[in-house]
């Protein structure tokens, strides 16, 4: 990093000049990073690249402060809340300076001690979740807080944290008022169940469980904040009334004789020696953790101390994180294994030798895609090197290319599904591979959950466990078994597949109303061809009436219906051709679904071409019955303004999507006004 500065001299302005533009860049890189980590929940790198960056960042404006500009995220504590309820912070949620050298470890030990002698220290897990305060008047909690911009405000998330396990709702020894400051994270047993019933679902997975515990504590239902099992650590008092604590580890105490579930892993010590040691400690002790930790915090246990080192305007003074360096092994790829999971994705499995990472023996890693494997030039026999990094997921880094065999070809991945060998396709821009045969054992569960969805066939009370367990017991092998069912009723009710006889012919009866009402927009959106989804569905249909008569269309006809590209339509065209699906169709039509639009009650309206975006709270109608209302008439529905855009329909509490559209310049609009629309038409 510092050879890296040195070639920037003041005198060399064509320097500056690029340094200028590398910093720029990486303001608009962090930046980026930030919104995706704080506001998205979605990050799209690891911590430690985003740590290297950030150094890189620091490193700039240390040696160059003019070049300092207003957005760099170094001049941020947090990220403005942007969600919820916003509240005033009472204490600032400041975040703490991070180091990676042991160098940078002594440094703070020494100059502490030099300036207020024998110092003891806590070095204590640095929990990798989301930063929260609770707030306690007389014992009752009051409040619950994110972290927001640390300084002026965060969101209201009081009602989510009540549903947490480990978050104590009335301490038994209580005093006048204190705030606490504490982790929200997810272990990895409850992560591991949120991602596969996403999975099962259908639905994207979290990429590692900061980011699943972040957006559950947003959730604007708690049942979900409930059902997924967040948990606590709290890790400071910020603020006390009716009891004054000299020590950090004294308000340690009191909140555990409350209830309160504190850091359960730290060291006392005094000297660097010992707090390097404890970090040492620490750090081997990763594996054995329920719960991921990206560092170690070090932090002065004299709270009086504290006061007189203070602040700066980020980061407190008497207290670091150490962040470990990812640990990484070499190891001898010896096979891809290649499964195809309940979404149709197919992803190739790396297979290598055993090795030791943060404590826990690995031999597996995902290699994600084909242009993954690609990228890492990859083959069989190939020397890996795979690092962890805070993360209990094991990944690969890359090839020690000097280590290669001599017989090395690289990895090309099957175009066949492994579970059922039918021609795997892949949608667009996408990277991932998937098999879209409806009757593919690797992926007919979630099919047929699909295609019974409310998008879909809508056929309500019939969920993914019963769905389970009719494929289990062999009653279900693709859709068209679920119009066979009626004929099994007494077996279904004899084995209780479905329950009890009232249920059994309860769910009996959602099927055949659902194949009764559902039109052929439906039973397209259910298909679950790549691509086609409930407003491209409904397009095809009102283009042209008909499922057969899409089944027998060019890529080019395709294309002649709006928002049809080439790749979707060739994925249409692919579809239809595969002959398991030509007999899927042939018994579907025979059990009775609707196949072709009935008169031209699908052809242009009122808002024929208009596009809209909807916001807020409806008066007495809720978004999917809003949807409905404009689709049926000829109107198209997105989930975000933009200048395409022609109106937004906005309830009660537009929030930023109304401001959004009065930037654009996009007429805001009430359901009144919507109904007034279609009414003038005369339709």
């Amino acid at each position: 990093m510092n050879d890296q500065i040195s070639l920037f001299d003041d005198d060399n302005s064509s320097g500056i000049s690029e340094l200028q533009k590398e910093y720029r860049e990486l303001v608009k890189t962090l930046n980026y990073h930030c919104d995706r980590y704080y506001n998205e929940d979605a990050p799209e790198i690891s911590d430690y690249e985003y740590d290297m960056l950030n150094q890189r960042l620091k490193a700039i404006e240390r040696e160059h402060p003019e070049l300092i500009s207003e957005d760099s995220p170094s001049r941020r504590v947090g990220w403005k809340a942007e969600k919820g309820i916003l509240v005033k912070h009472n204490v600032p949620m400041l975040s703490l300076q991070d180091v990676f050298e042991r160098e940078e470890v002594d440094s703070f030990v020494d100059e502490v001690r030099a300036e207020y002698g024998d110092v003891e220290f806590l070095v204590e897990t640095k929990i990798d979740g989301l930063s929260m305060a609770l707030r306690y008047e007389n014992g009752d909690l009051k409040l619950a807080v994110t972290r927001g911009d640390g300084i002026t405000e965060g969101e209201d998330v009081t009602m989510n944290a009540k549903v947490i396990k480990d978050v104590v709702k009335k301490m038994p020894h209580p005093i006048e008022y204190i705030e606490i400051r504490g982790e929200v994270y997810m272990t990895r047993e409850a992560f591991r169940i949120v991602n596969e019933e996403a999975e099962e679902e259908g639905k994207p997975v979290f990429a590692n469980p900061r980011n699943c515990a972040a957006g559950t504590l947003r959730q604007q239902d708690t049942r979900i904040t409930k059902h997924r099992d967040l948990s606590l650590f709290i890790f400071n008092v910020q603020e006390s009334r009716g009891r004054t604590f000299t020590k950090h580890s004294e308000g340690y105490e009191f909140l555990r004789e409350n209830g309160v579930k504190t850091i359960e892993l730290y060291y006392t010590c005094r000297t660097k020696e010992e707090v390097w040691d404890a970090i040492q400690k620490i750090g081997e002790a990763r594996g054995s953790l329920a719960y991921d930790i990206d560092g170690a915090v070090v932090k002065i246990n004299d709270l009086g101390v504290r006061e007189k080192m203070g602040n700066t305007i980020k980061f407190p003074r008497w207290a670091i994180a150490y962040k470990y360096p990812p640990e990484e092994k070499e190891t001898k790829l010896l096979s891809v294994e290649v499964a195809t999971g309940r979404t149709g994705r197919v992803t190739p499995v790396a297979v290598f030798e055993t090795i030791s990472l943060c404590g826990t023996k690995v031999s597996r890693a995902t290699l994600h895609n084909q242009d993954f494997i690609d990228e890492m030039e990859l083959g069989i026999g190939d020397t890996i090197i795979v690092y962890k990094s805070g993360e209990i997921i094991p990944k690969i880094k890359g090839v020690n290319k000097a280590k290669r065999p001599s017989d090395w070809v690289p990895y090309r991945m099957p175009d066949v599904c492994p579970s059922c060998g039918a021609k795997l396709v892949r949608n667009g821009s996408e990277a991932d591979l998937k098999c879209v045969n409806l009757a593919c054992p690797g992926t007919i569960v979630n099919s047929i959950a699909n295609f019974l969805s409310r998008d879909c066939m809508n056929c309500k009370g019939f969920g993914i466990e019963y769905i389970r367990k009719l494929v289990d017991a062999g009653y279900i092998k693709d859709v068209s078994d679920i119009y066979t069912l009626k004929d099994k009723r007494d077996a279904l009710i004899e084995e209780k597949i479905l329950g009890l006889e009232r249920n059994t012919d309860k769910i009996l009866a959602a099927i055949e109303e659902s194949r009764l009402t559902s039109g052929p927009d439906r039973v397209l959106a259910g298909l679950g061809i790549p691509g086609i989804g409930k407003a491209s569905s409904k397009e095809l249909i009102r283009c042209f009436k008909s499922i057969d008569v899409i089944a027998g269309l060019s890529v080019e006809e395709l294309m002649t219906a709006g928002d049809i590209g080439q790749i979707t339509a060739e994925s249409i065209r692919g579809f239809f051709d595969d002959e398991s699906n030509k007999a899927l169709l042939e018994r579907l039509k025979r059990y009775g679904l609707c196949f072709e639009a009935e008169g031209s009650a699908v052809e242009g309206s009122s808002l024929e071409g208009l596009i809209f975006c909807i916001t807020g709270t409806l008066p007495g109608m809720g978004r999917d019955e809003a949807t409905e209302l404009i689709e049926k008439n000829g109107g198209k529905v997105t989930s975000s303004v933009s200048k395409k855009t022609n109106y937004l329909l906005a309830g009660e509490g537009a929030g930023s999507k109304a401001a959004k559209a009065a930037t654009l310049g996009v007429p805001v609009i009430t359901l009144d006004d919507l109904n007034n629309m279609i009414a003038e038409s005369g339709q």
